[in-house]
């Protein structure tokens, strides 16, 4: 790796560090300042993101919860209305699985679960016991409500910059858990070599992409 494109990226980075911090800030204040319900559209977004843009899948919720569909929609009345979101059928019976958590089961009182368990072993839970949720839709949640801070959300964006930065050789044909946390790891390694911390360095490898921060 040639240091003039770390150099490039830290200039990068020096240039948006305070956009960075300012909207790691507002993750950070979601637990406290969310509704559970408003909690949960978070939690719905992650669910509708894999293979599809972030901004398609944060207007398919606003769209959910302005119909008041998010809380109390049927899945065939979702799936007409989550827009650009590839796998539309089998993410609304999705949704719904979840939403029956929230209203009536173990996520409930969603705030103070989340806040009970550290963000390692709630990755995991997430990873198990939410459908259609990955590792990287479990830290991208996370993260998202300030508690991701040392979770990697390995995406595509993520991982070509990973290879681009010579962090991992090429990227994974697939990305099991075991794979995962080795590259999230090797992804720590390197942020603390470069001074970056992780969930900034995440955000500037999306913007570098994106040409954007969003969420």
């Amino acid at each position: 790796m040639k240091q003039s494109m770390i150099q490039d990226l830290m200039h990068s980075y020096n240039e948006i560090k305070n956009e960075i911090q300012i909207r790691i800030k507002e993750f950070e204040s979601i637990l406290s300042s969310y509704t559970n319900d408003q909690i949960f559209a978070e939690l719905c977004f992650c669910l509708f993101t894999p293979q599809s843009k972030a901004k398609s899948c944060w207007r398919s919720i606003e769209t959910l919860v302005e119909k008041n569909l998010l809380l109390h929609g049927n899945a065939s009345e979702i799936k007409k209305n989550i827009t650009g979101v590839r796998f539309h059928n089998n993410k609304s019976r999705y949704l719904i699985e979840v939403r029956d958590r929230y209203l009536n089961g173990d996520l409930k009182d969603l705030k103070n679960f989340l806040l009970s368990i550290k963000p390692f072993e709630l990755r995991e839970w997430l990873f198990i016991n939410v459908k259609g949720y990955g590792i990287k839709e479990a830290s991208h949640f996370l993260r998202n409500i300030g508690l991701g801070k040392d979770l990697a959300i390995l995406d595509r964006h993520i991982l070509k910059n990973l290879v681009l930065f010579g962090v991992i050789k090429e990227i994974p044909k697939t990305l099991n858990k075991k794979v995962y946390y080795e590259i999230e790891h090797k992804m720590k390694v390197f942020s603390k070599k470069i001074q970056i911390p992780m969930d900034h360095l995440d955000i500037l490898f999306w913007y570098k992409e994106a040409g954007e921060i969003f969420k």
